[in-house]
């Protein structure tokens, strides 16, 4: 698997990458990886150096998405604030093309119309007396309700949204060995599944449309930082693209 990486420290830093990796479905590692998004988070982690504190996502800058809409392979698209090496995922689990992001960020300005695509853990908290759950648990948002969610943080983001389109994806899966953890990192992948394990499913998202830039420096932050929650497990990464005004 050839691809051009940059170099830079490997320590996460103001430029970041776009790695879309065109999966091999046939790959049986390809195969495992998509019913676990604990063991896909491990995956996504192998691009980058090892040894990188308590949080290495956070401190490498990690965001991926795995887009399954597209003819032929599914997609997922790996952010790095760090350069990754593909070359460091099994042999034929996936075609790579690596690029910087730097000059789509620059290329942000006020007034600019963009196209956007965010997968996002749209989800409320319970308060201690909600009748709708336990208290702290994540109720799924839908319809009007997931886009209100959705406005707010674009909003804050430094964006100005025309349209939105929402769509809920499959829950995003892993399995959980049933001890206590206080961990709120995805566990260390076993090498198989024990009956015992706990399944956990993650709301999730889709949200698609066009929106104009209000405060280029505000979205860039959010671009790199990510959006919401569940980024260990394939949310948050906002994707952004030129819009024409007839999209608009």
């Amino acid at each position: 698997m050839a691809t051009t990486t940059p170099q830079a420290p490997a320590t996460a830093t103001d430029h970041a990458w776009l790695t879309r990796l065109a999966l091999n479905p046939a790959n049986r590692h390809v195969q495992r990886d998509l019913t676990n998004a604990g063991r896909l988070h491990h995956r996504v982690m192998s691009l980058v150096p090892d040894h990188l504190g308590p949080n290495p996502r956070a401190q490498a800058g990690v965001l991926f998405r795995l887009d399954t809409d597209t003819i032929g392979a599914p997609t997922l698209l790996v952010q790095t604030r760090t350069p990754p090496d593909p070359g460091r995922l099994p042999h034929g689990y996936a075609t790579a093309q690596t690029r910087s992001m730097q000059p789509a960020l620059a290329a942000l300005r006020p007034g600019l119309l963009i196209r956007y695509r965010l997968l996002g853990n749209a989800v409320r908290r319970c308060g201690r007396n909600s009748t709708a759950g336990k208290w702290k648990q994540a109720i799924p948002l839908h319809g009007d309700d997931a886009d209100r969610w959705w406005t707010t943080r674009a909003t804050t983001a430094g964006l100005t949204l025309h349209t939105i389109l929402s769509t809920s994806t499959d829950a995003l899966t892993t399995w959980h060995p049933p001890q206590p953890t206080t961990s709120s990192h995805p566990p260390s992948p076993p090498s198989d599944r024990s009956r015992d394990d706990l399944r956990i499913d993650r709301a999730a998202t889709l949200f698609e449309g066009t929106a104009t830039v209000t405060d280029p420096d505000t979205l860039r932050t959010a671009v790199l930082n990510g959006i919401g929650r569940s980024k260990s497990y394939g949310c948050g990464l906002l994707s952004l693209a030129p819009a024409t005004a007839a999209q608009g």
